[in-house]
């Protein structure tokens, strides 16, 4: 297929983003991919076809046009979504036409949505994967966030789109759910009860290596923040030298010197992504068994 997107404005962090190099945590390189998965697989059941590639953006949203006629499908938070000025619906499937320009705006909650296209882009598979990893100029669009003026060119016509992918609802105030990390019985008891009881929230200070969280004063009489490096997963929540938790995403660093007190569980990874800062958090912990049947209940 000829044609191409043209980015006319972009945020920080909108990146082209596929699940991930899966895999490939062992040579050191985290998987990548969407920060809330279910969003990015919704987007991409909207279409009859779609390409495994698209683009993730952030709360100040993006503006692109094309220059060929494609199906588009746009899922994930709330933003509002107009096409040549004219309001359109949201979590929707839309037939672009050439020369539409389409722009996205903030909503009320969400920090991650996703545009899926019926092609794939025509950049470079690396490691199996077009996803990008900007922290290491990996991937993507020449391994960087997006930038006004980029033309990213279309390729061949996508898969048969999957025939399941509900469109996430707005978080609730439930608590995130957790499992017990590899470091957690190095805290002492009252210190991981009160992690339990305690309310942090999310803090400005995030993006797709982690989210930092306020409220942690209590772990800097921790007496082992700093430990002998080893490999980290997403989810885990790292105690820093300071005692901020931060737990972490998508494009963690492979390995980790600080503490994990624990590791939030799959099924609860997208909700987590789309807390916006300010938003408070509670932590539960679950059981091996109990995570494993929820991310089963998720596919």
């Amino acid at each position: 297929m000829s044609g191409f997107l043209k980015i006319l404005r972009a945020g920080p962090l909108a990146t082209i983003q596929d699940m991930g190099r899966i895999g490939n945590l062992r040579y050191g390189i985290a998987a990548s991919g969407p920060m809330v998965r279910s969003a990015f697989r919704a987007a991409g059941a909207m279409l009859e076809r779609a390409g495994d590639a698209g683009i993730e953006f952030t709360p100040t949203g993006i503006e692109f046009s094309v220059d060929t006629t494609t199906s588009t499908g746009f899922c994930g938070g709330d933003f509002k979504l107009s096409v040549n000025g004219e309001p359109a619906p949201w979590n929707a499937a839309h037939t672009l036409a050439p020369g539409d320009r389409i722009s996205i705006a903030p909503g009320n909650w969400g920090n991650y949505g996703y545009v899926r296209f019926e092609h794939e882009f025509d950049v470079p598979l690396l490691l199996g994967s077009r996803s990008t990893n900007s922290t290491v100029g990996l991937g993507g669009f020449d391994g960087r966030p997006l930038l006004a003026g980029d033309r990213i060119p279309f390729g061949a016509p996508g898969n048969s789109a999957p025939l399941q992918g509900d469109v996430p609802n707005e978080p609730q105030s439930l608590p995130i759910r957790v499992i017990w990390g590899l470091h957690a019985d190095l805290f002492p008891t009252v210190m991981r009860r009160t992690f339990l009881e305690a309310t942090f929230r999310v803090s400005k200070r995030l993006d797709r290596m982690g989210v930092r969280l306020d409220g942690g004063d209590f772990f800097r009489e921790a007496r082992i923040l700093s430990l002998v490096s080893d490999a980290v997963v997403p989810g885990d929540i790292q105690i820093l030298g300071d005692g901020t938790p931060i737990v972490l995403m998508r494009d963690h660093q492979p390995t980790g010197g600080y503490p994990r007190i624990a590791t939030v569980i799959s099924a609860d990874m997208d909700r987590f992504a789309q807390l916006r800062p300010g938003t408070p958090v509670k932590f539960e912990p679950v059981t091996l068994a109990h995570a494993l049947a929820a991310e089963g209940g998720n596919r």
